[in-house]
């Protein structure tokens, strides 16, 4: 409900006296789009002690977490002091990140903001052979 409120919201403000339409940018209406309908959170700053039960149980009390995952490095396994946490309700989400956001968890002050999937690889371009980051999320 909350989305269709925002999108309405948008739409009016593009039209002006007289029935004049103006064009709202593009990307203000994506951006608004995408933070409201986005149910994956980014977490950064973990303690490399938080694990993946650890992170679930953090953010249950906002609604179902459908997962909770902590990104490892490859090599070592160990955490590189992020993940992501998904909730099966945008409204779950942004109670989380209304409430998470700046607090203290396993002893350090976590972020807590909307995932973005990424498009694109990273800057400088993939070095060939599929190596380059071309996928995943991000924060957004």
């Amino acid at each position: 409900m909350a989305f269709y409120n925002r999108v309405g919201s948008l739409l009016r403000q593009s039209t002006k006296n007289n029935n004049v339409i103006a064009p709202v940018p593009m990307s203000s209406m994506l951006n608004s789009i995408r933070c409201m309908s986005s149910m994956k959170l980014f977490v950064g700053g973990l303690s490399y002690g938080t694990d993946e039960s650890s992170l679930r149980e953090a953010f249950s009390g906002f609604g179902e977490v459908v997962e909770a995952r902590v990104i490892t490095d490859r090599e070592s396994g160990r955490s590189k002091g992020f993940g992501f946490v998904s909730f099966s309700s945008t409204e779950s989400a942004s109670s989380a990140v209304s409430a998470m956001d700046g607090q203290a968890l396993h002893g350090r002050n976590i972020r807590v903001s909307y995932a973005q999937e990424r498009t694109g690889g990273r800057p400088g371009g993939n070095f060939g052979g599929n190596f380059g980051n071309s996928g995943g999320y991000r924060a957004f």
